[in-house]
């Protein structure tokens, strides 16, 4: 069998070359070009790759290097640039594994005659089913909420029933050139780069008020589409008693309402979701009305799970009812929902 790894220069994709060449499979590296800031000598494009193509010679693997920039452009990062200016909040992580790691890329491979592709991610499948990895504070299956049951089909994840010093030790034990690598704790493509700085290279800054719950002026904001319900980082104002948060936007005013962590404007017992993503077969089955699905939910990542009943309104529009009220339930990011280790159904909160 045919497999096209995407060797990222992280160890977790190191070992996934590493051991689907032990298995006996017929292995090839891929190294996704995604973004490349020819201006910026931190960029970690050019780390990476260079780490990808040691671990690829030290495997005695054919290495490719395959150019996404326009799809990342397009998909990814135009993406960001339009939600931030409508004043939501984007998820890039979920868009780049949907429109870029497995649909431009697994095409491409299929296109080349692969039989499938492998990545590195910390999650399981089964039977074309997406599962939770069994470490649940390192499984990513939320990040993969937007894939569907035929990629799925055509994915492999070799470390899905390893827990990560396993996967650090094979590393080791196998001399591969990224042992020793630290791992990475940035999303997509953003490391190293100045989140603000990145945002304003296609957004004017819009400065507003910042007012608490009572009306009270407390500071000025520079950039509204930066924050999101439940945010502390970036509010920068000091005197405060207690941590305060966002836990409204003005969208018309351009103003940014915060206050304490127990005010009760920021939990919710109940979400809508819209467009709904099935990732089984079983997805278009729960039932209407308030007899519902009885699942788990995640509505962040590493959340851990909460239960919920799920029923549906319409046909594209679903209620999910928290057993527990949630923090900061944030419009337009994801909801995942699950059956025991089974990610089902996901897709946007309204």
């Amino acid at each position: 069998m045919r497999i096209l790894v995407w060797l990222s220069g992280w160890v977790d994709s190191a070992v996934t070359a590493y051991l689907l060449k032990k298995e006996g499979y017929d292995v090839t590296a891929g190294f996704m070009v995604n973004y490349l800031d020819e201006n910026n000598p931190n960029c970690p494009t050019r780390e990476d790759i260079i780490i990808a193509k040691e671990v690829a010679e030290y495997l005695e693997i054919p290495f490719f290097t395959f150019d996404y920039r326009d799809e990342y452009e397009e998909k990814v990062l135009n993406y960001m640039y339009d939600w931030y200016q409508k004043w939501i909040t984007p998820n890039p992580d979920i868009m780049c594994n949907s429109e870029v790691k497995f649909k431009a890329f697994l095409d491409e491979a299929m296109e080349l005659w692969f039989d499938k592709i492998a990545m590195g991610h910390y999650a399981r499948i089964k039977d074309w089913k997406l599962l939770k990895w069994v470490d649940n504070n390192k499984d990513q299956s939320y990040f993969l909420a937007g894939l569907s049951s035929e990629q799925l089909s055509k994915t492999l994840f070799p470390i899905w029933e390893l827990e990560k010093p396993e996967v650090r030790e094979i590393a080791r034990e196998a001399w591969l050139p990224n042992a020793e690598r630290k791992d990475s704790q940035w999303i997509c493509f953003v490391w190293k780069v100045n989140m603000a700085e990145f945002l304003e290279k296609k957004i004017k800054p819009k400065k507003g008020i910042i007012k608490d719950t009572s009306w009270k002026i407390l500071w000025e904001h520079k950039w509204v589409f930066y924050y999101t319900i439940g945010q502390r980082k970036w509010l920068d104002i000091w005197g405060q008693k207690e941590p305060i948060f966002v836990v409204k936007k003005d969208l018309e005013k351009n103003e940014i309402i915060v206050w304490t962590e127990n005010n009760v404007e920021l939990y919710s017992d109940i979400l809508i979701m819209k467009n709904i993503n099935f990732l089984s077969p079983l997805g278009g089955k729960y039932p209407k009305g308030d007899r519902g699905l009885v699942a788990k939910c995640k509505i962040r990542y590493r959340q851990a799970d909460q239960d919920c009943i799920v029923s549906k309104i319409s046909e594209d529009e679903y209620k999910i009812k928290f057993e527990e009220k949630q923090r900061a339930i944030a419009q337009w990011q994801i909801c995942a929902i699950y059956l025991e280790d089974e990610l089902v159904m996901s897709w946007i909160i309204q």
